[in-house]
């Protein structure tokens, strides 16, 4: 669902995605393995967007309030190296990090699906969410993806952008 019609325009700027973990990278449950670790279900096809845009020369950063090393040697395994755990003022460290790159936040898509990310999502160049983010994020997003977090929905969205700028590999 689109909800702000000239978002399309400002994807051309975006040079970074910004994405939170539960919710959006997984699918938001968290199970217990029986070591008592905290499992989190991740879909491949996000995973291979984000190693696309990274291998295409965007920058790829997590920010989350969890705290979990397994996410992290995850996205390490990607390639992400800009992971930023534990995390309780997200904007704060956005901010951040596109000052210390050189950046401007209308270069960031930032990704989000519950309160945590409301700040990132209206500061940033262009605001998304899954499908099934709560009702305050969906309100304020730039756009709403047609899949459910941990479901393809980073994979939507680097796709569009990349897409735009003509960097989606086509076979």
């Amino acid at each position: 669902m689109e909800k702000n019609s000239n978002y399309k325009t400002r994807l051309a700027a975006i040079t970074v995605f910004a994405l939170d973990v539960d919710g959006v990278i997984s699918d938001g449950t968290i199970q217990l393995d029986a070591q008592g670790e905290w499992v989190r279900n991740m879909h491949v096809r996000d995973g291979l967007a984000m190693k696309m845009a990274m291998e295409k020369g965007y920058k790829v950063v997590i920010i989350t309030a969890g705290n979990s090393q397994k996410v992290k040697e995850r996205l390490h395994y990607l390639g992400i190296q800009d992971v930023f755990l534990g995390v309780g003022n997200k904007l704060e460290v956005l901010k951040g990090y596109v000052h210390a790159n050189g950046l401007s936040m209308s270069n960031v898509l930032y990704m989000g699906d519950d309160l945590p990310d409301y700040e990132c999502i209206v500061h940033s160049g262009v605001g998304t969410c899954p499908n099934n983010a709560v009702r305050e994020i969906r309100e304020v997003s730039d756009y709403v993806s047609h899949m459910d977090g941990g479901h393809e929905a980073v994979r939507e969205v680097i796709e569009q952008v990349m897409r735009l700028k003509g960097d989606w590999p086509l076979f």
